[in-house]
């Protein structure tokens, strides 16, 4: 046995008994996914990965995605082993309380994690994004002497990320752009939880991949790197994204865990990691060993990540002095800042004009599309309803990777998860368009996006009973206090196109949190368009009788203009009523007391519009107020019909604020 093949043994042993002692010393996590994985995830990062521990951040690395998240210590082992600022006493806390190693990968608390994972098929199509991002990147900002971004997106995924529908949505997608910088490593060890993946998993992988129009390789022993090596480098030389299935037993080296279920989520016990290191002739009364060979191999990674990352700043000094005004706007792109004049000139709408917020979306969105070239985005087939389309910007596509519009497909979860990995690749800002009741569809990756805390935007159009005659199955009335229970997003409903004109400035301005942009198919009179700039904080007043009102009406979207044409209709009656638009719950929130109780004055009574759900408005209107909602599906018929019909006109707002009014 050579040399270079022992310390290749030794280094690949460290990593699964890492992951042993992890999960032993935890008593909880996943053992099975690193025992078997371990070899196909050393050749990758010893042989190929760019990276540089030193410096997680650096624009040009090769993207690791580890979709199979609940084999996270393996994970957590490579970033220890190659040098990133995690620990080994990181390691020896997984799952803890306070720790840098919880039990999936969580994108914003480990150095070296690039997108947070576990929920199977999310990191697959995650990763698609990544490599759109690259794609888009590299043929904007690239010449032929400097190639500024040029990179790899790679991964490990499962049997279960390939179960998932995402997985399938997102491997069509990347196989019809041809994402050729895509590769992930299948560990294909035939176990789920329920057993061997036979009893629900029988289709031939590779022959769907190769439909999908991707590049297909088998490994049959996932014990031999070099097997494992020589598979990568053929993907890499391909112009097409990889799928490479490498044959693996979960569990390798447990006798009595191996290739069975119980080795995916199980911690081994302390008779089963003895025999387990034994196995491998490691030592059983030393946990967390490493070898200082072991590790000064590993540690060449740092060495070899700053020389990468040197050769590349040199690259990029050149370029600046060459290309100044592209690298002030990647600069610029990659600090997500907003663009010099982005804001300036924005369309104002008069009194007098009526336009659907989704036809004013579509009009800010060009006039700021114009001064942000780094801003990009489309819809889920969906662009002429959502309004989505940049003018002039063309379709990104394999043959046209220049395009600024890009076409999803009808894939909402897909196209969630995509916008994840465009975002947080870096040096873009983007947006995705669905009418609100798809967004059920891809709420799984709006919720990611929120926990890793990005600021995609969603354009979320047809918001309610007002799309008409689709009926009830296109109607959302439920989705926005869905939305709304999402920890971290942003749901701004817009009264008209003026408010929309804010909406936009407001998410573009945003950096950490995502923003949905909830609008309406049918036409809405403009508000005073110096009103608007209330948006960012929340709620505003928008209209008063005088400053103490008997009652106030607080609507969001389609709901002002009524409650405004309900409130005049008070005053000819001597009741003193303030109008207030409501487009957003969470910006409310952050103001200050002093503010919010000068907007609703406690004490005073409370009537809240919303052609949707009430769930949650019971917050604003308080113990003696009242909501106007919808608590049950719509019905096909004309947007008019259905308000009158559902009690959305002045009339009945009329009769509920004399309810309120005489119940004091």
């Amino acid at each position: 046995m050579s040399q270079s093949k022992t310390q290749s043994e030794r280094a690949i042993t460290t990593i699964r008994m890492l992951a042993v002692d992890g999960v032993e010393k935890a008593k909880s996590g996943h053992p099975g996914l690193p025992l078997g994985a371990a070899p196909m995830a050393y050749a990758l990062w010893s042989r190929f990965l760019r990276h540089n521990p030193h410096n997680p951040q650096w624009i040009n690395r090769d993207r690791f995605v580890l979709s199979a998240g609940h084999g996270s210590m393996l994970l957590y082992a490579l970033l220890y082993l190659t040098g990133y600022d995690l620990p080994l006493e990181a390691l020896q806390q997984f799952r803890q309380w306070g720790s840098k190693t919880p039990g999936h990968p969580e994108y914003g608390l480990t150095p070296g994690v690039e997108t947070t994972t576990g929920p199977l098929g999310q990191g697959f199509a995650t990763g698609v994004g990544m490599a759109i991002a690259e794609r888009w990147l590299s043929a904007h900002f690239n010449t032929a002497d400097y190639p500024i971004i040029d990179h790899f997106t790679y991964g490990i995924v499962s049997d279960g990320d390939l179960m998932e529908g995402i997985a399938s949505e997102s491997a069509s997608l990347a196989g019809t752009l041809k994402l050729s910088k895509l590769i992930y490593l299948y560990d294909d060890n035939h176990v789920s939880i329920e057993g061997h993946t036979d009893i629900a998993f029988t289709e031939n992988v590779l022959a769907r991949f190769d439909a999908y129009g991707w590049h297909t390789h088998r490994v049959d022993d996932g014990n031999d790197p070099i097997a494992i090596e020589d598979a990568l480098r053929k993907a890499r030389d391909d112009n097409r994204p990889s799928l490479i299935a490498v044959r693996t037993l979960i569990g390798y080296g447990s006798p009595h865990r191996q290739d069975t279920p119980k080795a995916h989520g199980e911690a081994l016990g302390p008779e089963e990691t003895k025999l387990t290191k034994e196995y491998f002739g490691w030592p059983t009364d030393k946990p967390f060993y490493v070898p200082d060979d072991v590790l000064a191999h590993f540690r060449e990674a740092v060495a070899r990540g700053n020389e990468w990352e040197s050769d590349w700043e040199h690259l990029w000094s050149d370029y600046q002095k060459e290309y100044p005004e592209r690298a002030q706007e990647l600069a610029t792109a990659l600090h997500r800042e907003v663009p010099a004049h982005a804001f300036s000139g924005l369309t104002e709408w008069s009194q007098s004009e009526s336009l659907a917020t989704r036809a004013a979306s579509g009009i800010v969105l060009n006039e700021i599309a114009d001064r942000w070239p780094t801003l990009i985005g489309g819809s889920a087939d969906l662009a002429p309803s959502n309004n989505t389309n940049i003018k002039e910007g063309g379709d990104f596509s394999a043959s046209n990777p220049l395009g600024r519009n890009f076409h999803f497909g009808v894939r909402e979860h897909a196209m969630g998860a995509a916008l994840n990995g465009m975002i947080l690749h870096g040096g873009l800002r983007v947006f995705g368009g669905t009418f609100l009741i798809f967004s059920d569809y891809m709420r799984p990756a709006i919720r990611l996006a929120s926990l890793m805390h990005q600021p995609v935007i969603y354009v979320l159009t047809h918001d309610s009973i007002g799309l008409g005659e689709d009926g009830p199955t296109h109607q959302p009335i439920e989705q926005l206090a869905a939305l709304r229970a999402i920890p971290g997003l942003y749901v701004i409903r817009p009264g008209d196109a003026n408010e929309t004109r804010e909406a936009w400035k407001f998410a573009l301005s945003e950096t950490d949190r995502p923003v949905v942009l909830a609008l309406t198919r049918q036409k809405l009179p403009a508000l005073p368009s110096q009103s608007a700039t209330g948006l960012v904080r929340g709620a505003y007043v928008l209209w008063e009788m005088n400053q103490n009102p008997e009652v106030i009406l607080m609507a969001s979207g389609s709901e002002v203009s009524l409650a405004l044409k309900a409130a005049q209709g008070l005053a000819d009656e001597k009741i003193s009523s303030r109008v207030v638009s409501f487009p957003c719950w969470e910006l409310f929130d952050q103001q200050p007391e002093a503010y919010r109780n000068t907007v609703l004055p406690p004490g005073t009574r409370r009537l809240a519009l919303e052609a949707g759900s009430p769930q949650g408005w019971d917050k604003y209107v308080g113990g003696h107020g009242a909501v106007l909602g919808l608590d049950h599906f719509g019905a096909s018929a004309p947007a008019d019909i259905l308000f009158r019909e559902f009690g959305f006109t002045v009339e009945n707002v009329t009769a509920l604020v004399h309810q309120l009014v005489d119940a004091r």
